[in-house]
């Protein structure tokens, strides 16, 4: 029973602990930072923190954004990212990121030939509405 009074009261303390004891990270202040909102949906901001953490983001509304940003990763290594986001989806950029393999040779033959021969333009796979 005493060992599990003793557990109780040291996960208390450890619950009640403020994160900054816990993580380094969770001491981390912020150091600067700007933002600018205009009445045309366009915006920016930027930010930078104590730990080492910086970033940037400028955009139009819900269509459109550029921005960026770095921090020292837990086994030192610095990570920078750069981004787009527009109709045409979320693109990162950064050093750190995997690279995918090249499209292997028959595989790229026969995307382009799903291109250029689409199944609306062949007659046996039209759809006919006395058929459903």
């Amino acid at each position: 029973m005493f060992k599990f009074i003793v557990f109780t009261v040291l996960l208390g303390l450890a619950i009640a602990m403020p994160e900054h004891y816990i993580s380094p990270e969770g001491g981390a202040e912020i150091t600067g930072y700007s933002s600018d909102l205009s009445p045309d949906g366009s915006y920016h901001y930027v930010y930078q923190t104590s730990n080492g953490i910086a970033a940037e983001e400028s955009g139009v509304g819900a269509h459109q954004a550029q921005g960026g940003f770095s921090y020292t990763s837990p086994e030192g290594a610095s990570i920078k990212l750069s981004y787009t986001a527009d109709e045409n989806g979320f693109h990162p950029d950064g050093a750190h990121l995997p690279i995918p393999p090249p499209i292997p040779e028959e595989i790229l033959k026969s995307l382009q030939w799903n291109a250029a021969h689409p199944e609306e333009d062949d007659p046996q796979y039209e759809v006919h509405s006395r058929h459903l």
